[in-house]
Order: C-alpha cells, then structure tokens, then sequence
C-alpha cells in the first residue's frame, strides 16, 4: 500500500534492451500524473518477493532495491528504469527479470536524488555499462541549455551496450562507444587531459572505472568530478563504541566496537528500511538530532557530511559518545 513517501504504479511495458537489461515503462496506478525529478535522481522499488496464501508479504521478504530513472525528465506521465540482470547480486535484478511484467502493480518510492546535475559549460560524462542510464536525462539537459557535452560510453563488449535507442536522439559526433573486446581499453588519462577548467566530469559504473577516475581527480585542481557507485569498497564498522537515543521513545542502545548501527537497531525491533548495506543507496538515511556522526557512506556530499543533518545507519559510526536520532 503507498504511503507518503511511496506511489502505487503500473508496469506499462517490459523491453528487452540486450540480453541481459530490461527497461521497465511506469505509470500512475491512480492515472494521476508522477512526481516531478531531476536529472540524476533514482527510485526505489518494493519487490515482493515471496508472499503467504493471503498474498500479503512479510517485511523480510521485502526487497528494495534503487534504479536510475533514464527517461524523459520532462514528462510526468511516466517513468523508466533499466535493470542489469545480475546472476550473482542479491536476488532483486533476477526477480525483475523473471517476475515482472506488464500489467503489474509495483509500490515505489518518491524519486530520490544523491546525483545531482549541476555542470560547468563543458560536461564530460563517462558511462560504464548500466552506468548510461543516469547519464541519459543529464545529457538531455545539457542539450536543452546548450552545454557544450561530451559522453564516452564503455562497455565490455558492443552487443552489452544498453539504451542504444535513447541515445540515438542525440548528436553522434558528440558520443564515443568503446567496447574493450572490440576497441581495447580506453586511455583515461588521455581522456582527462582534455578536460579544461570548464569541464565537469560526470560518471557512473563499475567500482574499477570510479576508482580510477577518483585517482586522476586528486592528482589536478582543473576539472571537477561527480560520480554515482554501484557498489563500495571494503567495509569498516570498527571504532569506538558509543549509544543511540531513539527520540520518539527516548530509548538508548549501546553500539559495540565492530557492530552496524543498522544491525543493532533492527535486533532491537526498531524497523529501518534497508537494502545495499554498503553506504551507497541512502535507503537507510536517518536524520541526526545530535551527536556528531563519523560519515563512512559513498553517498553524502563533503558539504552534507560536514552539516551531520543525516547520516546512513548501514556503515556510519559516531565521533561523539551519543546520537540521538530522528527515530
């Protein structure tokens, strides 16, 4: 059932892209318009995956996972998101493939957005593989303000590359598709060298693409780099041991030395909607009353770290000896 923070839609249509990414079309159950988003936002779907007789879900069953909207930004009436079939991931990407399909009533979320859309003149966006699919709306707003845009789609093979069509809107001379099988690796330091003081680097993919991007970015002070991860590095839950408040019951529970704050409340019977687990969702964002929070996620920019409004349970620790949370 939607809530406020939820909407109620229908599958429209379920494309075949390549072999292994499907984009789902959406609409309003209620045929109302959909809620407004910017280029760079996401939403999150509820999968039911397993239900009881009743057909009602249990809460563990419950799968949530985010997508990159990839349509038009400008048109309320639907939305569309494409999902990579992952053989090996957590089940979410499998259900969709397997399960859905048009004609079905999904619950999701509000559009979120933790990828923001704010370029210099010049934007270089760099797509690894699922990675295009923020990328599509941000390189419709920078045709519509008259950006000078550049985009290098990667993918390790050619027959992998996804939204082929969606892209085919576009200016082609603009657009580099390199598939390793076919192309070889690309040079990103050649890349990045063509970038000015004008340019803004925009990319989403796989952790190798990002980590290599990051290391070019510490190494100048010329362009400025944006990205959106898939996944996290190494996770670390050590530290200090330090206790929670809950505010609206007053509760304290202690948080030892190794141990989620996520984990720990959700033992303690305290529901929290969860669903990477590695600081990189914002699923399980939470805001801070008090307290001063040690920020481990992949998500909050340096500035929203710094205002400690928020912070995600799944990997956070605290730098003080309590936190008191909007609970």
């Amino acid at each position: 059932m939607a809530t406020n923070n939820t909407i109620q839609v229908k599958v429209t249509a379920k494309q075949k892209m390549t072999d292994d990414v499907v984009c789902l079309t959406l609409v309003s159950a209620t045929e109302d318009l959909l809620p407004s988003w910017q280029p760079g936002a996401h939403i999150e779907l509820a999968l039911d995956v397993c239900t009881d007789a009743s057909g009602a879900s249990e809460t563990d069953n419950v799968l949530l996972r985010q997508y990159s909207l990839c349509s038009d930004y400008t048109d309320n009436s639907q939305w569309q998101v494409a999902v990579l079939r992952e053989e090996g991931g957590r089940g979410g990407s499998l259900f969709i493939h397997n399960n859905i399909n048009p004609g079905d009533i999904l619950t999701v979320s509000q559009p979120r957005n933790h990828f923001p859309f704010n370029p210099r003149n010049k934007c270089l966006f760099i797509a690894g593989g699922i990675g295009i699919t923020p990328m599509l709306p941000m390189i419709q707003q920078a045709v519509a303000d008259g950006l000078d845009w550049r985009l290098v789609y990667l993918s390790r093979e050619r027959s992998r590359m996804s939204c082929l069509d969606k892209l085919a809107q576009f200016d082609a001379s603009r657009i580099t598709y390199n598939a390793d099988k076919e192309d070889g690796y690309i040079n990103l330091q050649e890349l990045l060298a063509t970038c000015d003081q004008d340019t803004s680097v925009y990319s989403c993919g796989p952790k190798p693409l990002l980590d290599a991007l990051e290391a070019e970015y510490e190494k100048q002070t010329i362009w400025s780099l944006d990205i959106e991860r898939f996944s996290a590095g190494p996770i670390d839950n050590t530290g200090n041991a330090f206790d929670v408040v809950i505010h609206s019951t007053g509760q304290k529970i202690h948080i030892p030395d190794g141990e989620p704050i996520l984990k720990v409340l959700r033992e303690a019977g305290i529901k929290i909607p969860t669903s990477c687990g590695d600081g990189v969702c914002g699923s399980c964002e939470t805001g801070v009353i008090s307290g001063t929070p040690d920020h481990r996620d992949s998500i909050l920019s340096e500035d929203e770290k710094a205002d400690n409004d928020s912070m995600m349970l799944c990997v956070s620790r605290a730098l003080s000896t309590e936190l008191v949370l909007d609970l």
